[in-house]
């Protein structure tokens, strides 16, 4: 993501603790180096587990990594609406809702 893309909070971050940024993007880009999945389907991961933790600025983020790498708008509701049966209606319903904030943007 350009540095114009990313929220304000994340660039003031970024600049503030530039070095723990940079390990904790390193990280991230190391683990989804290390196996088989692709892209879109690792953010699409990422995204159960940020409504998991009712995390609405890590859905906002998800869901713009996951429309990055291909996903579909369809795609991103189904696994959305799939966590159902496991977090509940109100947790996803939520998440529904934070994704939309992206959504309706694109």
């Amino acid at each position: 993501m350009t540095e114009d893309k990313m929220p304000a909070h994340y660039r003031f971050e970024k600049q503030k603790h530039e070095e723990f940024i940079k390990a904790v993007e390193a990280f991230g880009k190391t683990v989804k180096d290390q196996g088989p999945l692709d892209e879109k389907t690792a953010h699409l991961i990422q995204l159960a587990a940020a409504i998991a933790i009712h995390s609405e600025g890590a859905v906002h983020s998800h869901v713009r990594r996951a429309i990055a790498s291909g996903a579909t708008p369809q795609e991103i509701y189904h696994a959305i609406v799939l966590l159902s049966s496991t977090l509940g209606f109100p947790t996803v319903s939520a998440a529904l809702s934070w994704a939309e904030d992206i959504l309706q943007k694109q």
